[in-house]
Order: structure tokens, then C-alpha cells, then sequence
């Protein structure tokens, strides 16, 4: 086999020891961390259950990592580091990957965790997760001793490191969970034995999530707080009360420019936008292409060509937003400079539509925006810009609100719209958050976030299958760059902005997660400075 990381339990510990460094600011001499403490995060994100192997997204992300383990972890780069895993190596043809664990490790009713466990929780995660296919190419999961994982896929898949980090595949309690009931609904997903570094001791849905230190976590001397309580509440601004009145040291995924721009000013809270480059938050306008006037590529380029990025950056948000250009956000790993961009050009926008049969002698053309409900400034405010910006083009559009996001959902899946903003993440790799958009055969009525555009191009198809399971780092860039580039040529979508989510913390939080999973990462190196 080809080693692709093998590191010993020592360099495991060593690595763990050092992890507080690194994501600390550079200092001459680090601060030793103290021990104890409760950190109370603000949040608006509302799980219905905490078992992220059956459940996607930052509801149920966030708390998960701290309560379940996974294999591996990453930094602040896209560089896998042990976990549960303390190395792991590839077979020569990249088809099979064998991970040892660490030894000591157990779940938090104090069973040890075994190669069974884990062989159970990713079949559980490939069965159940409604990202098919950050695990669709895995054969199977074995356990040929305690200590091992093997796991055989029928071709190369190079996500599949990320796939083993964070919320997505954390690693469950077999001897618990394995009941004979449906694992969706398993009432134990609410309050769940789990294998990181903190144990969930109370969940009340929409009030708050109640963790605790777990003194027999298999990273000796972590986690370094006593508990992590995430209170929920009911909007941001409630939450931004909270952290300045004390009541909450931390806030993070706050995208609010206005609420971030205040508490920057305050001068008492310290802000950063790192720690979202694997979530790859973008904002974006999204054309139904077989609605017959946005069936020529003419128009949809046209409306591009009218809207000003840089007014939605720095006018609507406060120049805390970045603009995005591409299916990616600009810190990821496949990021291309090589595409169609669309900078504003009103003359170019309206020569494209005048080309296209509308406008001055030709049709009208009167088009509808929907966008996603509960999202003002990133959504609601765009689209109002965006009617104000196509009208000095000739178009005319009229703004739908949805009263709640099942509406919005159904109208998007099955195709009622013209044009729509949404909002959809990377996922830290192309093949679990960027392709459903795109593929073909990802054309699914009646399903969000799937390829709700009807957009299809064999050529972007066959780029990003081959991409899919190139091994070479170097070359899958390249072929996704060509892919982006024929999508952003054929515009399905258009890009507008990253969503400016940042975190702020009080200065007694130290070591706040930076991670590329931000908070959907462990917080075992979080500290309170007393």
C-alpha cells in the first residue's frame, strides 16, 4: 500500500498538544491554556435532533462535533489531521483506505469504540445522509480487528478524507443505536451517548443544548472547558443583545453586515471571518433556463451584465461581503480565476436582450424573482436590488415572497419560477456540495438544491465525472477550472456574493474555531481566559 499519512499514537498527541497553537495569532509565547468554564454560544439555528449522520446542515453540524468524534479532522488548510484515526494509508490503485485507530478511545457511557463501530456509522451515513454521494462510490466498510477500518470503493474517490472529518460521518454508538428502530427518527438521536469531546446532558428545542466536559475523551487533557451551552434564539439581533450584554461569550455563522458592523465599532468583541472555507456559503441568482425566455443563454447574460456586484458587496453589505464569480467560494482548493465573470456593463446588457429580440422594437420582457424566505439583507434586499438594476436595462421584474420556506421549496423544486435567489454551500469538495447543482442527472423535480435550473451539458458532465475520481490533486483542479468554466460561459447561474458569515467572540475566548469546518469543527482546544 502506498502510505498517504501514517503517524504513530505519539505524533497523534504531539499533533493534539499543538493544535492550540495553531490557531492562535501569531505570538511570541502562546498562552498556556486554563482549565474550566462555560462558554454560552448564540445561535439562531434550530436542530430537530443532534445525530448528524442522518441530517445535514449547521443546525445539527454545530452541536454534533462536539458530542461524536469523527476520523479525522482538518485545520485552518484543507490538510487531514488524526482524530479517532491515528493514521491511514491508500492502496496503490486509490480504491481501498485502511485507518487505525487510536487506542484508549471510548464512548461517553464508557464502552470502547471499535472498527465495528465505525464500520456501522459510515454504512449508517451512506445509507441516510442526504448527501448521496460524499459516500456513493464506498463498497464496503470493514472491521478485520478492533483497531482497523477498511474501506473498499469501486473507484477512486478523493473526497472521501474530507467525507471522514467533521459533522458529516460522526462516528455512533453500534451497541445503542442498533435497535431495530428507524435510525431517523430514533428517539436517542435527541439526547445521544456519543464519542467526542463533550456529552449532551439537555436538548430543549428552541431554548437551548446543554454539553458537558467528558473526562474520559481519548485526547488526554481535553476538552479544556467544563461546558459549552448553545442558547438559541429567536433572531439575531436577540443573539447580538445576548453577547453584549454578557449573557453569551460567542456568536458564530452571524451574517448579518449591520449586527457585525456594530459590534466591530464597539470595540469590546473581537471579529473574524475564518473558519467557513470547507461550508463555502455563496449567494446566488439562479434562472430557470427552460422557462422560454430564459431559455436563450443571450438574456441570461444580459441580466448578468446588469447587475453591479460590487453595489451588493459594498453598498448592501457594508463591504463585509466578498463577490463570488464561480460554483466555488475563493478559498477553496478548486477556486479558478479562468471564467466568465459578468462585471456590470449596462450598454453590453442591453445590446445582449436588443440581440435577442427585447427590448427598444423588440418584445417586452417581463420576468418573476422569488427568494428565499427569512434571509432580509442576503436575499430579500438582493432581489429587490436586482428588480431596481434590470429596470434600467428594460427589464421589467416582479418580486414574490414565499411565507415560509416549504412554499419556497415546493415552488423552486417543481420548476414554478423565473428567477430565484438562493443560497448553497460547497461542502469543502465539489463532489458533495457543487455537482448536485449542475449534473444532468441531478435533474430532480420535487427536490431542493438538486439541479432545480433544468441546466444540462454533457461536456460539464463528463469534466466533472472524470474529476470525481482523479486522484492527482493538480489535475482535478484543472478539470473542475474547464467545468466552471463552460458553466459560468453557459450561466445557469449567476454568482452575486459569499455569505459574509463571521464569528464574533468576547476577549476571553481563546482559540476560537478557525478550522476550514469553523464551528461545525470540535472545540476540545477552546478555552475561557478567567
Amino acid at each position: 500500500m502506498r502510505p498517504i499519512a501514517v503517524l504513530t499514537r505519539r505524533a497523534l498527541l504531539a499533533g493534539a498538544a499543538a493544535l492550540t497553537a495553531l490557531t492562535l495569532a501569531p505570538a511570541v509565547h502562546a498562552e498556556e491554556p486554563q482549565r474550566g468554564g462555560t462558554l454560552v454560544i448564540a445561535s439562531v439555528q434550530k436542530p430537530r435532533h443532534l445525530n448528524a449522520a442522518v441530517q445535514s446542515g449547521i443546525a445539527t453540524g454545530v452541536p454534533a462535533a462536539q458530542i461524536f468524534a469523527t476520523l479525522l479532522r482538518y485545520g485552518e488548510d484543507f490538510q487531514p489531521q488524526p482524530y479517532l484515526a491515528e493514521s491511514w494509508e491508500f492502496s496503490p490503485d486509490n480504491k481501498v483506505l485502511t485507518l487505525k485507530l487510536v487506542q484508549g478511545a471510548t464512548f461517553h457511557d464508557g464502552k470502547p469504540i471499535t472498527s465495528e463501530d465505525v464500520a456501522w456509522s459510515l454504512d449508517v451515513a451512506k445509507k441516510n445522509h442526504p448527501f448521496s454521494t460524499m459516500l456513493a462510490p464506498v463498497e464496503a466498510f470493514e472491521a478485520p480487528d478492533p483497531q482497523t477500518v477498511v474501506i473498499r470503493m469501486s473507484a477512486p474517490h478523493p473526497p472521501i478524507l474530507l467525507v471522514l472529518s467533521s459533522a458529516l460521518t460522526p462516528i455512533l454508538p453500534k451497541h445503542v443505536l442498533d435497535d431495530g428502530q428507524d435510525i431517523k427518527s430514533n428517539p436517542k438521536n435527541n439526547l445521544p451517548i456519543g464519542s467526542g469531546p463533550f456529552k449532551v446532558t439537555a436538548f430543549e428545542p428552541g431554548q437551548h443544548i446543554i454539553l458537558e466536559r467528558y473526562d474520559g475523551f481519548f485526547l488526554k487533557g481535553r476538552p479544556y472547558l467544563d461546558r459549552i451551552v448553545i442558547r438559541q434564539y429567536q433572531d439575531s439581533n436577540s443573539g447580538v443583545l445576548a453577547l453584549e450584554s454578557g449573557e453569551a461569550q460567542m456568536f458564530p455563522l452571524l451574517d448579518s453586515t449591520r449586527l457585525i458592523r456594530r459590534l466591530e465599532k464597539s470595540g469590546k468583541m473581537s471579529v473574524t471571518d475564518k473558519g467557513y472555507a470547507a461550508i463555502g456559503p455563496i449567494n446566488w441568482l439562479a434562472f430557470n433556463t427552460k422557462q422560454p425566455d430564459l431559455a436563450d443563454v443571450r438574456v441570461r447574460q444580459a441580466i448578468a451584465h446588469a447587475i453591479d456586484r460590487n453595489f451588493v458587496t459594498k453598498a448592501l453589505h457594508a463591504g463585509l461581503s466578498k463577490p463570488a464569480v464561480e460554483p466555488v467560494v475563493q478559498e477553496s482548493p478548486f477556486f479558478s480565476e479562468d471564467v466568465a465573470r459578468y462585471d456590470f456593463d449596462l450598454d453590453k446588457a442591453k445590446a445582449l436582450l436588443t440581440a435577442a429580440g427585447y427590448g427598444e422594437g423588440g418584445k417586452k420582457l417581463s420576468l418573476r424573482i422569488d427568494y428565499l424566505p427569512d434571509a432580509d439583507e442576503q436575499q430579500r434586499a438582493v432581489a429587490e436590488y436586482v428588480k431596481a438594476a434590470l429596470a434600467k436595462a428594460g427589464v421589467e421584474i416582479s418580486v414574490r415572497a414565499s411565507p415560509d420556506f416549504p412554499t419556497w421549496a415546493q415552488r423552486i423544486s417543481s420548476y414554478d419560477f423565473d428567477l430565484t435567489m438562493d443560497q448553497v454551500f460547497n461542502w469543502g469538495d465539489p463532489v458533495i456540495g457543487v455537482n448536485r447543482t449542475y449534473l444532468c442527472s441531478n435533474i430532480r423535480q420535487g427536490i431542493i438544491w438538486s439541479n432545480t435550473q433544468q441546466y444540462c451539458n454533457e461536456g460539464v458532465d463528463k469534466l466533472m465525472t472524470e474529476a470525481a475520481t482523479e486522484p492527482d490533486q493538480a489535475k482535478r483542479k484543472d478539470l473542475y477550472g474547464q467545468a466552471f468554466k463552460q458553466i459560468t460561459a453557459d450561466i445557469p447561474i449567476h454568482f452575486i456574493n459569499e455569505v459574509p458569515y463571521h464569528t464574533v467572540y468576547t476577549q476571553a475566548v481563546q482559540n476560537p474555531p478557525v478550522s476550514i469546518w469553523g464551528p461545525m469543527g470540535p472545540m476540545d482546544d477552546v478555552w475561557l481566559k478567567q
